[in-house]
């Protein structure tokens, strides 16, 4: 089976905590005597997961151009990529899930995972093509939510809006020009949040398959936000009314 390397505090104790199974062993800078390093360390010897003690030369090769923050754990298999229908039936309440179409900056991406687990979001859901993958630089931004968060990858975006439909998940667009303003408008509890990639925004099919279109109020001179901080506004507005 095939092996990977996550690194940074957040990806490495979230692996732990929620699948130690995988951890194979972790490499952690000796010198780091910290509150933080030894409760991972704790957790680690508690599930009996290899601890190997190393400099920061080192893990600064394993990790290259990282911010590794000193850990690093080696992973057996490859990220999970959760299926959509897995998903959504086995939920017990209304689905809550955010749909991108066309990030292609990693860094948004895992901005973006951290504020869906953040929010409570059921899932996210990407396209295959035009988009960038969970790469390990999105997964180190998300700080442990790529670990824990469900990521759909579709073959086809707008396809896999109208099957949402079809399960009575109203499809909520995010646009500048859309008509009406995010804090007034009203959905269902059953909501699919979609998001363009910041300047383009959603593409022609993707838009044209939303139930509803919203707008973020703008109030200074800037025109739109990153992906990530939309995503938070609109995500964090929608749980406030779940409640």
């Amino acid at each position: 089976m095939s092996s990977r390397l996550i690194y940074g505090f957040h990806a490495v104790t979230a692996k732990l905590r929620h699948d130690p199974g995988s951890l194979k062993e972790i490499i952690i800078d000796a010198a780091r005597h910290d509150a933080r390093a030894r409760d991972l360390l704790a957790h680690a010897e508690l599930q009996g997961i290899k601890i190997i003690g190393s400099d920061a030369k080192r893990l600064d090769g394993m990790a290259p151009g990282a911010k590794h923050q000193g850990v690093v754990a080696l992973v057996e298999g490859g990220r999970k990529v959760a299926h959509l229908d897995d998903v959504l039936e086995t939920l017990e309440e209304p689905p809550f899930l955010l749909v991108l179409d066309g990030i292609t900056d990693p860094r948004n991406l895992g901005a973006c995972l951290r504020v869906a687990d953040a929010a409570g979001v059921h899932a996210v859901i990407a396209p295959k093509d035009r988009a960038v993958g969970l790469t390990d630089v999105a997964a180190k931004t998300a700080c442990g939510a790529a670990e824990t968060m469900p990521y759909v990858m579709v073959t086809n975006l707008a396809r896999t809006l109208r099957e949402l439909q079809e399960r009575e998940i109203w499809v909520v667009g995010t646009a500048g020009e859309a008509e009406s303003e995010l804090y007034a408008a009203e959905w269902p509890k059953a909501t699919a949040w979609v998001l363009g990639a910041e300047g383009e925004g959603m593409r022609r099919l993707t838009r044209e398959n939303c139930d509803q279109l919203v707008k973020i109020p703008m109030y200074g001179s800037v025109e739109s936000l990153n992906v990530s901080v939309a995503a938070g506004v609109c995500l964090f507005e929608a749980r406030r009314r779940l409640g």
